[in-house]
């Protein structure tokens, strides 16, 4: 009996891993992870608040690409407030979460405008404690309107994370109670020119196969890899964050 589970499962597992290479030859990945991350994208409304979540520590990939992005949209709204949503030690000059705050600074956004949400330790988590500091703990004044007394709207939020993020970001601030919530994915940009070369010219063992001009196998195929791997992690995160009612 177990060993006709255990047969099943590697016969499943097998089929699930010789499926997923071979749609790394294809753009299938792309397709999936692009259109996850454009699901929620766009800018709809000049906001409130401009709220980057941080990625990994400073510097890094992530979090260099979300300021970058972060930055222009500050510059661009600049009555909105801007928070840095990253876990960290305010108190210390060096730590990631002030790093990011010295990035946006370098990219001509005022010191003024930065503000932090430093305890928040996932995406659930930062979005309850940015109501918390927005609305809830906001002075009486700034929340009711000074001649009827009528409360204001929640303030509306644009959200800049990672693409493949975004889509699990946006749902969670908005089960959180943000009712306007748009989004901008943190994408790079592929470089311009053409990436084949020539074997021969540049030498080499001669019983080598020439792969110069074959960039799906140099790139593409890993960058499709890379991609599912991104569009899995996220899938399973979603299925967690809906799973405990938070998305």
């Amino acid at each position: 009996m177990i060993r006709r589970i255990l047969k099943y499962i590697l016969l499943v597992s097998g089929s699930i891993f010789l499926i997923l290479l071979i749609l790394c030859f294809t753009s299938v990945p792309f397709w999936t992870w692009y259109r996850m991350s454009t699901k929620y994208a766009g800018i709809h409304r000049p906001p409130d608040a401009i709220v980057i979540l941080g990625g990994g520590g400073m510097p890094s990939e992530s979090g260099l690409m979300r300021c970058w992005y972060g930055a222009k949209a500050a510059n661009y709204f600049k009555h909105a407030r801007v928070i840095v949503a990253l876990p960290g030690d305010i108190n210390d000059s060096m730590s990631s979460v002030n790093q990011m705050k010295k990035e946006l600074i370098l990219h001509g956004v005022q010191e003024s405008r930065i503000m932090f949400e430093d305890a928040g330790t996932n995406t659930r988590a930062q979005a309850l404690n940015i109501v918390s500091s927005l609305i809830l703990n906001t002075k009486l004044s700034d929340i009711l309107h000074p001649a009827s007394g009528i409360i204001r709207p929640v303030p509306g939020i644009l959200i800049i994370t990672s693409p493949e993020h975004l889509y699990r970001a946006v749902l969670t601030f908005k089960k959180a109670g943000f009712h306007k919530v748009d989004g901008l994915p943190a994408f790079e940009t592929a470089i311009e020119s053409g990436l084949s070369f020539n074997d021969k010219v540049l030498g080499g063992k001669l019983w080598m196969p020439s792969i110069g001009k074959n960039i799906t196998l140099r790139y593409r195929f890993w960058s499709q890899l890379h991609y599912e791997q991104l569009i899995i992690r996220e899938w399973l995160a979603v299925a967690f964050y809906k799973l405990n009612n938070w998305v």
